[in-house]
């Protein structure tokens, strides 16, 4: 049995899924034919839905890792690996990004584990596509930066320190910093964003009891703190999340009936439109 793409999960391997952002359904084609056939689930029931194990095989051990330590996670999955059965490894979002997978990766890579990685949705992506915005609007902000807060499991480089980012005007997206969510502002202000900045904040997103603030870097920590969000809330930050309004003036070139590319050539103004290729 393979998917659509005739790929066939091999055994003895150790693959690690992004769940996405909540939603069961937002996990990928991929994700869900290894969690079809795998012979063991260990998903991060911390952030990932048990509905994302739901389509486990009758007879599959499903098991949370929110109370393993890292010793138990790796001796779990090495012994499963080890007696040829296929394990999937759940984490939320992407697992690249805060999945804290290089620390198993590198265990399990030391004892002779196959690994392979399957991407997943970011909540980032999520975030942006429930709010109905695009990152990158042109003429506003072509970078998009995924960074974080210092904390107490995790410190951030200085190098990276949030008013250092924020000094490029890009599109941020914060994570895991909602309870330090005033020193978030205070280090963005210090790198040069307005006040006025728009915030949006995503809360749960793609979860059934998603919220989605939109507001602006001078309201945001108090909208929060009444809000009572402590986690699981991701702060989109830049002048592209503003109103679609605001920036309807702009645009890319790609589309303009003056812009030459493979698919199309120029055009007069006011000559009369052809059908377009379905590649454009």
């Amino acid at each position: 049995m393979s998917d659509v793409n005739g790929f066939v999960p091999q055994a003895g391997t150790v693959f690690f899924i992004g769940a996405g952002p909540g939603a069961p359904d937002l996990i990928t084609v991929r994700g869900r034919a290894i969690v079809e056939r795998a012979d063991l689930v260990l998903f991060a029931d911390s952030l990932v839905r048990p509905e994302a194990c739901a389509a486990a095989r009758s007879g599959a051990t499903v098991l949370g890792s929110a109370s393993m330590t890292l010793h138990e996670m790796v001796d779990l999955l090495a012994t499963a690996a080890a007696e040829g059965k296929i394990v999937a490894r759940l984490h939320s979002g992407d697992p690249s990004v805060y999945g804290a997978i290089h620390e198993q990766l590198t265990a399990l890579e030391a004892r002779g584990v196959r690994c392979e990685v399957v991407p997943g949705v970011s909540s980032a992506f999520a975030a942006a596509a429930a709010v109905g915005c695009e990152m990158t609007v042109p003429g506003v902000a072509q970078t998009v930066i995924f960074t974080r807060a210092s904390g107490r499991a995790s410190p951030v480089p200085e190098r990276e320190a949030l008013r250092s980012l924020a000094a490029h005007g890009a599109s941020m997206a914060i994570f895991l910093s909602a309870v330090l969510a005033k020193r978030v502002v205070a280090e963005l202000r210090a790198g040069g964003y307005a006040d006025d900045t728009p915030v949006v904040v995503a809360f749960r997103v793609t979860w059934p009891d998603e919220a989605l603030l939109r507001t602006t870097l001078g309201r945001v920590a108090a909208e929060v703190r009444a809000a009572g969000w402590t986690k699981q809330a991701l702060f989109l930050v830049g002048p592209a999340f503003s109103p679609r309004a605001a920036l309807a003036e702009q645009r890319s070139r790609l589309y303009d009936p003056s812009y030459r590319h493979l698919f199309r050539e120029p055009r007069q103004q006011g000559a009369r439109e052809r059908p377009q290729s379905p590649l454009v």
